[in-house]
Parts: C-alpha cells; structure tokens; sequence
C-alpha cells in the first residue's frame, strides 16, 4: 500500500506551522514518530508544536530528553495553538485514541493529516497518509524525510529507531520485513545507537515495574488446551507494588511467550473507571477484528479497546469473544 508522498511534500511545503499529535497512553513509536516528525519539519525551517492528550510515560521520558512534548490542557493551554496551520495526527486514526486532545481536533479550522499504519479508521476530517502494511509509523516518517530530501541526523534517527524497533518487538514479530532492517540500517548509519537505545528500552526498571509484572504473570490463567493465556491488573495493583499504569506496557507479550499460546489477552483497569483491553496473537486470529467488537482497534496481531464495567463484567464478555473467534 503506497502513500502519496508527493503531495504530503506539497502540503508540507505550502505551510509554515504545524501541530503534532499523537495518542493517549503514548508509546515508542507514537512519540518517537512525533519526534522524528518535529525534526524533520525543523530542518526545512518550519514551526513545530508536539502537543499529546497525555503526559509521556516515566519509562519513556529518555526518547524526549530535551521535554518538548507538551499536554494539553497542563503544560499547553488551546489558546496557543491559535496560530497553527497544519495538525498532523500520528499513530492513530481513531477519536477515542486521542482523549483529551479530541475538542481541540475536532474544532480546528486548519488543515488536518494523518500519518498512521494502522487499520482502525474513524473519519477524523483529515487527508490520510496511511499504510497499514508498514510495520511502524516511524517507518512512514522515514519516508517522509526521504519524500521532502530531508538527511537524517541522530536525533531525528535516534527516537524513529526506538519507534520502529518496539513495535517489531525488537524486530522479532512477523511485520518485521526486510524493509524494516534496511530502514533501522539507515537510522544507524544516520547516528541511533541500537544498545544505548535497548538500554534506555529495558534495562531501566524500577522496583515497582519488576513487582508488578510478578503480579500479572501470578495470575496468568490458560485455556483451550494452552492457546489461549489472560491475565489481569486491578487499580490497587499500582499502590501496592509501587508501579505506574505505564508499567504494564509490554506485559502481555510474556503471556504470549508460553509454550503453545496462541492468543494474550490483559485487563488493565483505568484510574477513571473500566478497563483497558490488550490483544496479541502469533496465529491467524485477528485482533483488530475483535478489538473493533468493543470499539477498538489496531494490528491484525496486537489491538486494543476499551469497555466500562467491574472485571467480572468485562472479562466473561471479551474471553467469550475471543474464544469464539480462536474456534
């Protein structure tokens, strides 16, 4: 699936400020895309505002050394993006995956794009500049910079190596493709570095990530002959262990990990109530497709949504769907 890249330069080149934004509870490859993005534009002398509908998460905070991704409505008020002229949507196509800065898209005059390589879609008035066999947005931003003759530096190559490289699960899921290593060898060759990046990844926990993960993998139950593994995380879990929502990123992929397990599924509960559901799969189970069930979306190997209601409401509800759709 090719992207227009040609008239993403004609857009680029026609404005002067942009606006980047990106999902709520951020990862790698949303952040390191906004990044990678800002620098780019910058180094064709355009104004760059990063603005997310929430804060970057503790464990993130080494990809934006220099603190310039803003919140809205904490560190950025609306009334100083007045003068933006391009808001260009990052690694989601969804509304409900932009939260807080959901008002501010929805009542911008100016023009809107989105960059995403996600299949999930909402109609947010934008022009699409999307491609959902590409492993990672960073990878799209890559192009971008190539498409406007743009060279890469390390700090432009630096978080899109980290963006690309978390969401192949460092390179091991099958959208990884050779594509994917000739482009983090252009980052390379560009100035990331792959161990200080690994290092600042996952050798960085805290005590309170390593309890909680213990927790999580406590309660790890299996079904359908070990195809099937889910496991769950209540908010008292994060007072109790001394962790951070953010610390369950990644989690699931351990469930994923064991013999014969073909499908992950992990209930996170919210700090504002229900909960927050993570699919994987390594087989021919669709996740996007069950995600969209309960309105929410993504990879065909790895998807979210969300739902209200305790844990005993939710988790029969969605177990039974994914049940139903492993056969």
């Amino acid at each position: 699936m090719s992207i227009n890249w040609s008239r993403f330069a004609e857009i680029v080149r026609s404005h002067q400020r942009f606006l980047l934004v990106s999902h709520v509870r951020p990862d790698c490859d949303a952040l390191g895309s906004e990044l990678g993005m800002a620098g780019v534009l910058e180094l064709l002398g355009k104004s760059v505002r990063i603005v997310n509908g929430q804060a970057t998460p503790p464990n993130l905070a080494f990809i934006d050394p220099n603190k310039r991704i803003g919140v809205i409505g904490q560190t950025v008020q609306p009334a100083e993006l007045a003068d933006i002229e391009v808001l260009m949507v990052l690694d989601t196509s969804a509304w409900q995956q932009l939260g807080p800065m959901s008002d501010f898209i929805r009542a911008f005059q100016g023009k809107r794009i989105v960059v995403d390589h996600h299949m999930s879609a909402d109609d947010l008035g934008a022009e699409l500049f999307k491609n959902v066999q590409a492993e990672a947005t960073g990878r799209l931003v890559v192009e971008a910079a190539e498409a406007l003759g743009v060279k890469l530096t390390p700090e432009i190559a630096t978080p899109l190596f980290a963006a690309i490289a978390t969401d192949t699960g460092w390179y091991r899921f099958s959208s990884a493709s050779a594509v994917t290593y000739r482009t983090a060898a252009k980052l390379i060759d560009a100035g990331a570095n792959p161990a200080n990046i690994y290092r600042d990844l996952y050798e960085q926990d805290t005590l309170g990530r390593v309890r909680l993960r213990g927790v999580i993998l406590s309660r790890v139950t299996t079904e359908l002959g070990g195809r099937l593994a889910h496991t769950y995380v209540l908010k008292e879990d994060f007072t109790q262990t001394g962790s951070l929502p953010s610390d369950t990123e990644d989690v699931i992929n351990m469930a994923l990990a064991i013999k014969g397990t073909e499908t992950a599924v992990i209930f996170v509960e919210q700090a504002s109530g229900g909960f927050k559901i993570s699919f994987r799969s390594r087989s021919a189970l669709d996740c996007s497709q069950l995600a969209e069930k309960f309105g929410g979306g993504g990879h065909k190997a790895a998807a979210g949504a969300s739902l209200q209601g305790t844990l005993a409401e939710v988790q029969p509800v969605v177990l039974d769907a994914v049940r139903t759709a492993m056969g």
